[in-house]
């Protein structure tokens, strides 16, 4: 039997996942300090692509919403994520922005952090670990699983080497973005880690696309994992990972230890539960078996993605067209983890192959940027003959020649117009048009003012059945007027 910590992903991957990383401060502040109380060994929270979320799509200030939540989360360290080449674009981020964007989340409370990369530029992730040491903070290395024929046991073993050597780097993390992982595959995968992680604690984490993702946690823990992410019930399963209720009921059946006090997970549950479903997005999430999901493996977000693209044109008919495209085009750059960029990247361009009629006739310059191996050494060959028409095309002869630059903090300062390097980073992450949108909008909100009530569910079940397009509804706290859309 083995005493398992718990890591919280509730306002990170779950949030995601399901929310599409729409989740304002306020909407999780009422129960911070709850889930704080809970017991978890971390709080994953915050990453590049939730700052750009929050301001072009929210107006929020993402920094003064992590002030907020890291101070009403004191007890647990909060974590933050990020690509060790890249801030939030699908390209290449200077290496000084990184350092600065590493410093900053630091200065603002995180002190746990995940740093991965799908191509495994171990340098990098060696280098901004350092930074992160500056401050004390924690650093998970991470390794991106994916199925196929170049990811093999050994594969994964050297990167597990590669990564746990550096002093900086205190625990390695097995990242299933897909949930494909099954315990034949893992009873040699995981103890190849091990072997070779000089005894640092390994962490699991499993998107439950699949609806398996509850089983492999246990068989996980069989062979030798201590530290599971889940989230809780409403915004766990689905592309989400599995819910900390059924991970921690399942551990004290089988004769594990932990340290969730499971008392608090049903406020919390109900809280993100009702604003969830005033908000209108997703909750209380499930997924079914599917084999078209471990020949693409397109993670759960980017099946929605994909989704609005072809909705655009007209064109959601041809899903199964498109995600049977991702696999093949997968399989011809050389197999790249589906992960952020790269499932972004195959799965546009496998759009692209489809809506154009012609397979490559149209290549974005990110796809042009990793042929020329821009991100790093692909995991396996790219198909020679679709290499040859990404780079020898007019814009792949363009592109593949002029390398990402790499400039000081000095000369980015000088390049966004501060010496602020929380407005830096801003700066660098969205156009000016959005960041001013979000100044204008005004203070942070510290509460989401439409959680549900008696009076607003009543008014929602009466809007449901009434022949009226217009129901009012007064009580002695609360007057109403709500209009059916057209």
């Amino acid at each position: 039997m083995a005493h398992i910590e718990l890591l919280d992903e509730t306002m990170r991957d779950g949030q995601q996942a399901l929310w599409g990383m729409r989740m304002q401060a306020g909407m999780a502040l009422p129960v911070a300090p709850m889930v704080d109380r809970t017991g978890y060994r971390v709080i994953d929270l915050s990453g590049s692509s939730m700052f750009e979320v929050q301001i072009r799509h929210c107006q929020e200030n993402p920094w003064d919403g992590l002030d907020l939540l890291t101070q009403a989360m004191p007890r647990t360290p909060i974590r933050a994520g990020m690509r060790s080449n890249a801030s939030v674009t699908f390209g290449v981020t200077p290496d000084a922005l990184m350092d600065a964007w590493m410093r900053q989340l630091n200065v603002h409370g995180c002190r746990s952090f995940w740093i991965y990369d799908v191509l495994f530029n171990i340098d990098k992730t060696h280098r901004l670990a350092k930074v992160a040491k500056e401050f004390g903070s924690e650093v998970s290395g991470a390794i991106m699983f994916t199925l196929s024929p170049v990811h093999t046991d050994e594969y994964y073993a050297d990167k597990a080497d590669k990564l746990s050597v550096c002093p900086d780097i205190d625990t390695i993390l097995l990242y299933d973005t897909a949930g494909v992982l099954e315990k034949e595959r893992m009873k040699t995968l995981l103890p190849a880690i091990i072997a070779n992680s000089r005894g640092k604690p390994i962490e699991f984490h499993s998107n439950n696309l699949l609806g398996q993702s509850g089983k492999a946690y246990l068989d996980a823990v069989d062979l030798g994992v201590t530290i599971l992410h889940t989230a809780v019930r409403p915004m766990a399963n689905g592309p989400s990972v599995p819910s900390t209720e059924i991970t921690v009921r399942n551990l004290e059946l089988l004769g594990h230890t932990h340290n969730i006090d499971t008392s608090l997970l049903p406020p919390v549950a109900d809280h993100f539960e009702k604003v969830g479903k005033v908000a209108g997005f997703l909750v209380n999430q499930f997924a079914e078996y599917d084999v078209l999901s471990i020949q693409h493996q397109v993670p759960g977000g980017m099946v929605g993605t994909l989704k609005a693209q072809l909705a655009q044109q007209d064109m959601m008919h041809r899903l199964d067209e498109v995600l049977t495209e991702t696999a093949v085009v997968r399989k011809e750059l050389g197999y790249p983890g589906m992960a952020t960029p790269f499932s972004q990247l195959v799965g546009t361009q496998a759009v692209l192959n489809i809506l154009t009629g012609k397979r490559y006739s149209v290549i974005p310059d990110e796809v042009i940027q990793y042929a020329a191996k821009f991100y790093g050494e692909p995991a396996g060959p790219i198909d020679p003959n679709i290499l040859d028409v990404i780079l020898s095309s007019p814009r792949g002869k363009e592109v593949s020649s002029t390398p990402p630059p790499q400039p000081t903090i000095e000369e980015l300062r000088k390049q966004y117009g501060t010496d602020d390097d929380d407005e830096l980073i801003l700066r660098a992450l969205v156009p000016e048009a959005d960041l001013n949108k979000m100044w204008a909008a005004g203070p942070i909100k510290k509460a989401y003012p439409l959680l549900a009530t008696p009076a607003l569910d009543q008014a929602r079940r009466l809007m449901s059945i009434a022949n009226s397009p217009v129901v009012q509804l007064k009580t002695a706290g609360l007057e109403l007027s709500l209009r059916k859309r057209a």
